[in-house]
């Protein structure tokens, strides 16, 4: 019987993160990949539960009131969380769930997740996992590289991610990206490990 998986990852922007999890998915088909709500309008083809959960404001707060959601935040006005269904309900089927997530939303998910029962697939299977770079030089190296970003949001990237990489510290493991291949074999390790499944499940 494997061990049930709550995996949350955490990188600064560049560090390879969406790749990693890319990675995760092709080869762990057992992976959920949680919709997150917002109170902001769907945009262009976005469909209501496929790229988030639109809610009304009125919504979003009823739900912060009865502690439904694992982490919550205010981005540009509008709110984003997620809800602790999106994470229970794929562990209750027996498949893994994984959470993107920044350094702040991390921080809440680690904090309610510790007071869930110590029996609780949610708390069993919970691995918060912070994705590193090499440096701040070569994270700019990256960002400048992907082409996407103005040199000042480049900059005010890298300032929060000298802010994030200072609290990787409170994070179960560190997987340091500096070669994708070796930074894939490591997070791989860890889920093998976590769940005690072996090869491809």
């Amino acid at each position: 019987m494997q061990n049930p998986l709550f995996l949350v990852l955490t990188a600064p922007s560049g560090g390879g993160k969406s790749t990693l999890i890319r990675m995760l998915r092709a080869e762990f088909p057992r992976f959920a990949y949680s919709v997150s709500c917002t109170t902001r309008a769907p945009r262009g083809l976005e469909k209501d539960g496929e790229a988030y959960h639109f809610i009304t404001t009125a919504q979003f707060e009823e739900r912060i009131a009865a502690g439904l959601f694992l982490e919550h935040a205010l981005v540009h006005g509008h709110r984003y969380g997620t809800l602790k269904s999106e994470v229970e309900g794929p562990l209750a089927r027996g498949d893994w769930a994984l959470l993107d997530i920044d350094v702040a939303g991390a921080a809440q998910v680690r904090s309610i997740v510790m007071r869930e029962p110590e029996d609780s697939a949610l708390r069993r299977g919970f691995l918060d996992v912070f994705i590193d770079v090499p440096s701040l030089d070569e994270l700019r190296r990256r960002l400048v590289k992907r082409g996407e970003d103005s040199p000042e949001t480049i900059e005010m990237r890298l300032t929060n991610a000298e802010g994030e990489i200072a609290r990787k510290g409170e994070f179960m493991e560190i997987v340091l990206n500096d070669k994708i291949d070796e930074a894939y074999a490591r997070l791989r390790g860890l889920v093998l490990a976590k769940t005690g499944a072996e090869g491809r499940p």
